[in-house]
């Protein structure tokens, strides 16, 4: 009966709108219901903004409410008790004495550039965060190993990513070798937490670009985008949750698909203004943006060095064939 109704989704609170519902009407809700007056609590927006990412993890808005009960409460009793004068200030610095430790984090834009590390963006349920892609090399026979709770999807991005890299070898300055003699360790860090869906893909492959040619990736760039064998940037879903996130995490470049550009109409103006966001059509473009530098592209073969891999290829076909005959 699904084809039959008219579904409509509804995107969650940013948090400059959870901001504002909880100053305008949740605080004053709670002052009342808890027997306050306005005068004996001042609660800082800056404590809100810190109950919503470090106490709260949702779409709406009722665990922010219950928080706010809860500080409420506690102000109550320390007036009571007379260990506190009015008005009782609550902000960043005294946030814990009132809801005991943090429960929650939040994805920040590394500080360093790192090789083989790249900062990719994730939507979940309750908002967007940053996704951390990790990728390592070492000696082996070109085997490709993924870990950190990976759906099929993303397991498919992978090797997609792989055979984009191999296939520009040359260009990127990689030597075949890379892909026979090594082992490709791709990783997703919190492993607990599944994975999945295709928007990794640039990311994927900017990991394994920075990992073997040793270039660092720009710790202050975050990207989206599915990649094609071609090396295209396809669109990509959730983007205001992501851009929100990327600018909340301290991130100041953003990739994105160039055909989710008719998508940042829905985007906040604190946010487009906050963070610069580049769309892109091709990995290429990719690469130059969220690499230190470029790799040297590798000469192109001569005929002479052609005519020598053949020849080497006959060879060891040849040899392999008297041992079959063993």
């Amino acid at each position: 009966l699904l084809d039959r109704m008219e579904v409509i989704r509804l995107a969650g609170y940013t948090e400059d709108e959870k901001t504002h519902i909880a100053m305008s009407y949740l605080l004053p809700k709670q002052i009342k219901g808890n027997g306050l007056k306005a005068g004996e609590i001042k609660v800082e927006e800056s404590a809100v903004r810190d109950i919503i990412r470090y106490y709260t993890r949702e779409a709406g808005v009722r665990a922010l409410e219950r928080e706010i009960s809860k500080i409420c409460r506690k102000v109550v009793k320390l007036l009571l008790l007379k260990k506190e004068a009015a008005p009782v200030k609550v902000d960043s610095s005294n946030l814990d004495k009132f809801l005991s430790v943090r429960r929650y984090d939040f994805g920040l834009a590394a500080k360093e550039n790192q090789v083989g590390q790249v900062t990719g963006l994730a939507w979940t349920e309750v908002g967007g965060d940053l996704l951390t892609i990790e990728a390592a090399v070492m000696p082996g026979k070109g085997n490709t190993i993924r870990t950190g709770s990976l759906g099929d999807v993303m397991k498919e991005s992978v090797e997609a990513a792989r055979s984009v890299v191999r296939s520009r070898g040359r260009k990127l300055g990689i030597h075949e070798e890379a892909f026979e003699k090594k082992d490709i360790h791709i990783h997703f860090p919190e492993g607990a937490t599944p994975k999945d869906g295709p928007s990794a893909g640039i990311a994927i492959t900017t990991a394994l670009v920075s990992v073997i040619t040793g270039i660092p990736v720009r710790a202050d760039v975050a990207m989206t985008g599915e990649i094609t064998l071609r090396g295209e940037v396809l669109p990509i879903g959730g983007l205001k949750e992501k851009l929100l996130a990327a600018h909340r995490g301290g991130i100041k470049l953003v990739l994105i698909p160039e055909e989710n550009v008719k998508d940042l109409t829905d985007i906040p103006d604190n946010v487009k203004n906050g963070i610069e966001i580049r769309p892109v059509r091709w990995i290429d473009q990719v690469l130059e943006l969220a690499l230190e530098r470029l790799p040297t592209p590798l000469p192109e073969l001569t005929p002479e060095e052609i005519a020598k891999a053949a020849e080497a290829s006959k060879s060891a076909g040849g040899s392999s064939g008297e041992v079959l005959k063993h």
